[in-house]
């Protein structure tokens, strides 16, 4: 225990407390901050952090089940530090799902997408060098960058044109407007999203193509984590590899595959630029176990994915259902919807929390996002937005 300090003077000061010596020591740039984590709470229906409401089905289960015992035998030796055979599962379901071939050599794996965007910063960011990122998106990417000592930049999102009840258009990266803030800041990293996280909202490709042309010093990072629920029709940024050694495409089996406890994350880029991360990747990062799993939920993906048409259908159902409560929705290419028309975000969050539905506020003046969940979560969800009309009714009303 710490006792009282005493100054030059003689004067007794207040104890040093733990909590002191650790602000002290601590990075300038981490003082003050606050932790990533979405509130974790027992409540009846959870449609706050965009996980699949869906339990891993029991014949796959037991495939899991069977090939970690397979590996408990081995556990006194160190995981095969390439993940070959997980990469290898990766690159087919890879080339089965987007039509381009991927080869084992282009893909990377991490535990969660987290930590592939970290290796990625710490390989191609750092002290001097900055990253640019579009703001309302998601809010990992700036905490990652900062924490590898990268200088973050918030880019600016949705057209002059966009009007009220508009927000698709609010949230959009037009290809221009986009492409020349990619070249005015001329940053070591680009973080693009589609769909985005909180909107929903999927990217058109010649935005993509706009800004790896504009940002000629960038590794440009398309993070796809919820590419499985796009709309039909929704071209993925992996059409885009080829001929663009800069260019990275990040995806996950924490949503549509139902394996958020899983942590997994991967990414398909250039051989190269996957070569160059092995040089800041921690000793054996991925346990045995971990690379078991996600092998085996690789070598089960058509029944993994079999819930994403009824999660989407509920997603819809969600859009659709808002306006006639007084909400305005965000069409939505993800597991989730973002919603506005909302006088008190942070209130209506707590009068949904009393009513059993948790959902997410993401610091949007004015909106909340819901996960799609089964349909009984979501009639919960509807349920108890009906009994609290959005700022569209009270206008109705009162007009």
């Amino acid at each position: 225990m710490s006792g009282p300090a005493r100054t030059d003077a003689g004067v007794t000061s207040a104890p040093v407390t733990g909590e002191d010596e650790v602000r002290r020591l601590l990075r300038e740039d981490l003082r003050g901050g606050t932790a990533y984590g979405a509130p974790q709470l027992e409540v009846a229906h959870a449609l706050n952090t965009n996980e699949n409401a869906y339990p891993v089905p029991d014949e796959v289960a037991e495939a899991i089940t069977t090939a970690v015992a397979a590996e408990t035998r081995g556990l006194n030796r160190y995981p095969d530090r390439e993940f070959t055979a997980l990469r290898e599962a990766l690159a087919a379901y890879l080339t089965h799902a987007s039509g381009v071939t991927i080869t084992p050599e282009q893909t990377w794996a991490g535990n969660g997408s987290n930590e592939v965007l970290l290796h990625l910063v710490q390989a191609f960011g750092g002290p001097g060098r900055t990253a640019l990122g579009f703001t309302p998106s998601y809010s990992m990417h700036p905490i990652i960058t900062r924490t590898a000592d990268t200088t973050w930049i918030d880019g600016l999102r949705g057209r002059e044109s966009a009007g009220e009840g508009d927000a698709g258009a609010r949230f959009d990266l037009p290809v221009e407007a986009t492409a020349a803030q990619a070249r005015e800041h001329d940053p070591s990293l680009v973080f693009l999203c589609s769909p985005n996280n909180p909107t929903g909202t999927a990217l058109d490709l010649d935005v993509v193509r706009a800004v790896y042309d504009a940002a000629q010093n960038a590794i440009v990072v398309v993070d796809e984590a919820y590419a499985e629920f796009a709309r039909p029709g929704t071209p993925s940024a992996l059409t885009l590899l080829e001929g663009r050694p800069r260019l990275v495409v990040t995806r996950t089996l924490s949503k549509a595959f139902a394996l958020a406890g899983g942590r997994l994350g991967y990414l398909a880029a250039d051989p190269a630029l996957v070569d160059a991360l092995r040089l800041v990747r921690m000793p054996y990062h991925l346990s045995s176990v971990t690379q078991a799993v996600a092998t085996t939920v690789l070598g089960h993906a058509d029944v993994m994915l079999g819930t994403v048409e009824a999660i989407k259908t509920q997603r819809d159902r969600i859009v659709d259902e808002l306006p006639a409560l007084g909400y305005e929705s965000v069409p939505s290419d993800a597991n989730f919807v973002l919603f506005g028309g909302i006088e008190d975000a942070p209130a209506l969050w707590r009068v949904l929390l009393e009513e059993g539905v948790l959902v997410r506020d993401v610091g949007l003046p004015g909106y909340l996002r819901v996960t799609a969940g089964t349909p009984a979560e979501v009639d919960a969800f509807l349920a108890a937005l009906a009994r609290h009309p959005g700022t569209a009714s009270i206008e109705e009303e009162q007009a």
